[in-house]
């Protein structure tokens, strides 16, 4: 597969990613084979985070029999102090069988407040760079869920590289993130390319991806065939068509008005409901394993139960959205879940 400059860290990297969240819920070895394939097919670059459960020790063990130079490895922290944070990075070096990360992530700081718990004295960055000065972690980097968050950290110039949902819905990246991460030479990682098992047309997602050459798709991926599938569309210079546009927005028109894209301007709720949390347990369930679901969404969806229709939300969302319905629909997809557990 070819190979793509990532910004000024100089790492030369798969055109695409392999994201590390769905492999949680296969079994070892099954987890092994779905990396070593995506190796094999010449994606060389991984990106994970020390808070998918297993999956960094799944990734561990099936790079144990290629170099590690060939790989280009990226985890992630949510750590927000210093101490927490370092904690992670060598747990993530263990897990992972390696003395170094290319990469490593402060985990969605997606607004002010995180941004400033990192790097206020004591915080998650001063951890990183200690880090960076030991030799652990090559390239500072953060993920984030608010483009207009992320483009205010992107101009201080700290990190190297960012990564912000983008596909072909959630596509608000396009019109400043993107350009201004290749005007400052970032690196750009496409998080949820397939919109978090929202698409499902790995032809349509990844010809509308290759628009853009700075950017690298991160989908989650845990079967073989999805890998080829993605692999086949990236090798064969599949173009995105007219005819792809007509059915984007179509797909964009269908969707519209119901779906959370996270960036959570409806916070704070006075009922204190985590809103975007509990509007993507759809999505959750596509990528996580059941226990795992429950005990990341069991919080957040039992406060769901104790919203007022007060619509404090409702005048805060850019998107129009009648969250206060759309909790009551998650609700029910929620119970049948646990219902059926």
């Amino acid at each position: 597969m070819k190979k793509v400059r990532f910004g000024r860290t100089e790492l030369m990297v798969s055109k695409v990613a392999f994201g590390g969240i769905p492999i949680e819920r296969l079994s070892v070895s099954d987890a092994v084979d779905v990396v070593r394939h995506a190796i094999h097919l010449g994606i060389n670059f991984i990106d994970t985070a020390n808070g998918y459960t297993d999956s960094e020790e799944k990734i561990g063990q099936a790079i144990k029999i290629v170099p590690r130079e060939s790989l280009v490895i990226a985890s992630k922290s949510f750590a927000r102090d210093k101490k927490t944070f370092l904690e992670h990075v060598d747990l993530s070096l263990k897990r992972l069988g390696t003395d170094y990360l290319d990469l490593y992530q402060h985990h969605a700081v997606s607004n002010q407040e995180s941004y400033t718990a990192i790097m206020e004295e004591g915080g998650a960055y001063e951890g990183m760079l200690e880090a960076v000065r030991a030799g652990k972690v090559r390239f500072p980097a953060f993920t984030s869920h608010n483009v207009a968050s992320a483009m205010k950290i992107m101009r201080e110039e700290k990190f190297y590289s960012v990564q912000l949902p983008f596909n072909l819905i959630d596509c608000e990246a396009a019109a400043e993130a993107i350009p201004l991460a290749k005007e400052l030479d970032m690196g750009f990682i496409a998080m949820k390319p397939f919109g978090g098992g929202l698409l499902d047309d790995a032809g349509l997602v990844m010809r509308y991806l290759t628009q853009f050459d700075n950017i690298v798709p991160d989908p989650g991926v845990e079967k073989l065939e999805e890998l080829d599938e993605i692999a086949r569309v990236l090798e064969s210079g599949e173009k995105f068509t007219a005819n792809d546009a007509e059915v984007v927005e179509k797909m964009k028109a269908e969707v519209g008005s119901g779906w959370c894209h996270r960036c959570d301007y409806c916070q704070p709720c006075p009922q204190g409901i985590t809103i975007s949390a509990a509007l993507s347990i759809e999505s959750q369930i596509k990528r996580m394993t059941l226990p795992r679901i429950i005990a990341m969404s069991e919080k957040s969806m039992d406060a769901a139960r104790e919203c007022t229709n007060c619509r404090q939300c409702v005048a805060k969302c850019p998107y129009d959205l009648d969250i206060p319905i759309l909790l009551n629909a998650k609700l029910a997809v929620w119970d049948k879940l646990v219902a059926d557990a």
